[in-house]
C-alpha cells in the first residue's frame, strides 16, 4: 500500500520488520521481491509517491574536484530514482571481474560470479531488457559482423552485445504492484537524515528524517534496515550518522566510476559495419561492441574495457550532417546530464564550429532531417520500447572509437563531507575522484593490442597518434552516473564496509543495496548488476528473518 504522510501521526514511531531507504532500481526491486514474503516492509523515498515523482534536487548539490561531474548530475530524488532519466543500457559483469587479479590492486569479490549471475535473468525481467543473452550470434536473427571481415581472435572478441531497457522508469513501472501489496508499504516524501544506532548492541534500531522540506519529523523503528540510496548518498548517510561502518576508515573510500573517451579512427575496408541499433530475437534494441577476452586481460595485465563505434563530434560542422547539427543547435533544450554526454572529449583541441556552419548543414540537409524526424517520432517518441539514442555515421565511412574502461580502486579516491549542509540539515558531499597512472598505461596497451588485431585482419585500419596516446588517455573523464565502491564488499572489516551478504560489518541488521558495495567496476554499466544484487539480498533477508521479523 502507499501511505500519505499528511494522513499519518508522524509524531508516533512507525514500525516495520524491514525498512528500505531509497526507492530507485535497487530499493524498488528489493521491495517487489519481499512482496508476499510475510515480512512487514516499509519503503521510504525522498520524493512524493502519490501524484508525482519529482522532489527538489538541492540536497544532491555538493562539490567535486578534477573532471568529475557535480554530485547533482545523473541522480534524481523521487520515486524511481535515477531510472527517471537513465538510458537503459543493460550489460552483465564478466567472471574475471570477480577475481582477485594480481595486476589490479584491491580487486576480488567475496562472492563468486555464479552467485550473482544466477540472478541476472530475473534482473533482465525487472529491467524489461529481454533474455539473458549477450552473444550476437544467438541474440540477433542476422548475426552479421560489427566490422566486415573482423572476427573474434587475437584476444579481441567481436560478438558481444549490450541490450537496452525500454528504458524502464521503475517508479512508474512498479508503483501499482507495490500499492496493491498487503505487506509492503511505501511512504514519501520521507527524507532520511540519520540512522539511529544502539551503542550497546551495535544494531541500527531506527531511522529518522523529515517528511519533505518543512514537513514534520518522523522515526521508523525496524528489525532490519536496508540503504538503497545510491553510490554517493549511501556513504553520505553513513558518515552523517556518526560514521557507522567506518571503524577502519573505509566508508567513502575506493570510489570508482568508468573512464571514457573518444580516441582513434576506425576505417573499415568494406561497407556494412553494424553501427546502428539492431533488434534482438525477442524485440530488444542491442548494439555490438569490441572487448578483450579474460586470458588476454590476465596475460597483458589489462583492466576490463570495451570499445564502441561512435558518431563524429557533434560540435564540428565538418560532419556535414543536418541531424547532428540540429542536435547540437538544440542541445540547450536537453537536461544537463544529456548535454554533458554530448560534450565530445576534453580540452581545447576539441573542435567547435560556429552556429552559422551548423545552420548551413541544416538548410542543405532538410530532406535528411525530415526523414530522421519521422523515424525518431515513430521509434523514440511514440514507441514504448524506445530507440536508445541518435546514431549518425560519418559521411566518409569512418568511425570514431569510444572506450569505456574499468579503473583500479584507489583508497584516496573518495566521497567525503564538505562541511556545508542542505535544507534538511544533512552535510553535503565532496567527490575526490582519482585515476591511477597504471590505468592510463592499461588503456594504452589495450588500444595498441586492438590496433594490431584490426590491422592483421585486413578488415580495417585503426588510426591514432601513438606518440600522444598516453596524454589523450590521461584526459579521459569519469562517467558521471556510475558511482561505485564507496561502501565496498570485502571478506573482512579491515578491507571494506559490508560482508558478502551486504551487511555492514559490526552492524548486523544494516544492509546496503547499491553499486557502492561493488569492489571493482568492470567495464559494464552497473544497473543490471545492482538489480541482480538486490534480488540476491532479498533472498538472504527472506532466509534470515522469520515473518515476525526476528532473526532466524
Amino acid at each position: 500500500m502507499i501511505l500519505d504522510p499528511s494522513r499519518l501521526d508522524m509524531a508516533r514511531p512507525l514500525h516495520a520488520a524491514v525498512c528500505i531507504v531509497g526507492a530507485g532500481a535497487a530499493g524498488i526491486t528489493l521491495a517487489c521481491e519481499l512482496d508476499g514474503a510475510g515480512l512487514s516492509v516499509l519503503l521510504l523515498d525522498a520524493g512524493p509517491v502519490q501524484g508525482g515523482d519529482e522532489a527538489s534536487q538541492d540536497p544532491y548539490e555538493g562539490s567535486s574536484d578534477g573532471v568529475h561531474a557535480t554530485p547533482r548530475f545523473f541522480r534524481r530524488r523521487g520515486f524511481g530514482g535515477t531510472t527517471a532519466i537513465w538510458g537503459g543500457r543493460c550489460v552483465p559483469y564478466d567472471p574475471i571481474d570477480f577475481e582477485a587479479r594480481t595486476h589490479v590492486a584491491a580487486s576480488g569479490w567475496p562472492v563468486a560470479y555464479d552467485d550473482v549471475a544466477r540472478h541476472y535473468p530475473k534482473a533482465m525481467d525487472y529491467c524489461d531488457a529481454g533474455a539473458f543473452e549477450f552473444d550476437a550470434r544467438r541474440a540477433f536473427e542476422q548475426p552479421g559482423a560489427l566490422v566486415p571481415g573482423l572476427d573474434s581472435g587475437g584476444g579481441v572478441m567481436t560478438d558481444e552485445i549490450e541490450r537496452y531497457s525500454l528504458p524502464t522508469h521503475f517508479g512508474k513501472r512498479y508503483r501499482a504492484r507495490l500499492a496493491a501489496s498487503l505487506n509492503v508499504s511505501v511512504l514519501g516524501p520521507a527524507q532520511v537524515t540519520r540512522l539511529v544506532r544502539d551503542v550497546d548492541t551495535g544494531r541500527v534500531n531506527a531511522v529518522a528524517g523529515r517528511a519533505g522540506e518543512g514537513g514534520p519529523g518522523f522515526r521508523v523503528e525496524a528489525d532490519c534496515v536496508v540503504l538503497a540510496t545510491g553510490g554517493i548518498e549511501t556513504p553520505r548517510l553513513l558518515l552523517a550518522s556518526g560514521g557507522i561502518g567506518n571503524r577502519h576508515d573505509n566508508v567513502g573510500r575506493y570510489y570508482t566510476c568508468h573512464v571514457e573517451n573518444f580516441i582513434g579512427t576506425l576505417r573499415p575496408r568494406h561497407p556494412g559495419s553494424a553501427f546502428h541499433f539492431e533488434k534482438t530475437r525477442d524485440g530488444v534494441y542491442g548494439r555490438r561492441k569490441l572487448t578483450l577476452d579474460a586470458e588476454t586481460q590476465r596475460r597483458e595485465r589489462l583492466l576490463n574495457i570495451s570499445f564502441r563505434l561512435h558518431y563524429p563530434n557533434v560540435a564540428d560542422a565538418d560532419h556535414r550532417s543536418a541531424v547532428l547539427s540540429a542536435v547540437y543547435l538544440a542541445r540547450r533544450t536537453l537536461i544537463p546530464e544529456y548535454r554533458r554526454i554530448l560534450q565530445y572529449g576534453v580540452g581545447e583541441s576539441v573542435r567547435t564550429s560556429s552556429a552559422g556552419a551548423h545552420l548551413r548543414n541544416v538548410a542543405t540537409g532538410l530532406p535528411q532531417l525530415a526523414c530522421f524526424g519521422v523515424d525518431w517520432m515513430r521509434r523514440r517518441v511514440l514507441a514504448e520500447r524506445k530507440l536508445p539514442y541518435v546514431l549518425v555515421p560519418n559521411a566518409d565511412g569512418s568511425y570514431v572509437l569510444e572506450f569505456n574502461a574499468e579503473q583500479t580502486p584507489l583508497r584516496d579516491s573518495r566521497i567525503s563531507l564538505n562541511g556545508r549542509t542542505d535544507a534538511f540539515g544533512m552535510p553535503r558531499v565532496h567527490v575526490h575522484w582519482r585515476f591511477a597512472d597504471d590505468d592510463v598505461e592499461s588503456i594504452c596497451r589495450a588500444y595498441r593490442l586492438l590496433r594490431d588485431r584490426v590491422q592483421a585482419s585486413g578488415a580495417a585500419t585503426l588510426e591514432f597518434n601513438d606518440a600522444g596516446l598516453r596524454d589523450a588517455v590521461a584526459l579521459s573523464v569519469p562517467l558521471g552516473g556510475h558511482h561505485i565502491g564507496g561502501t565496498r564488499m570485502a571478506a573482512d572489516p579491515k578491507s571494506g564496509v559490508v560482508d558478502r551478504n551486504a551487511a555492514v560489518f559490526e552492524t548486523p541488521n544494516l544492509f546496503i543495496a547499491s553499486s557502492s558495495v561493488f569492489p571493482t567496476s568492470s567495464h559494464a554499466n552497473p544497473t543490471l548488476t545492482i538489480v541482480a544484487m538486490a534480488i540476491r539480498l532479498a533472498a538472504h533477508l527472506k532466509a534470515t528473518f522469520t515473518p515476525s521479523g526476528v532473526a532466524a
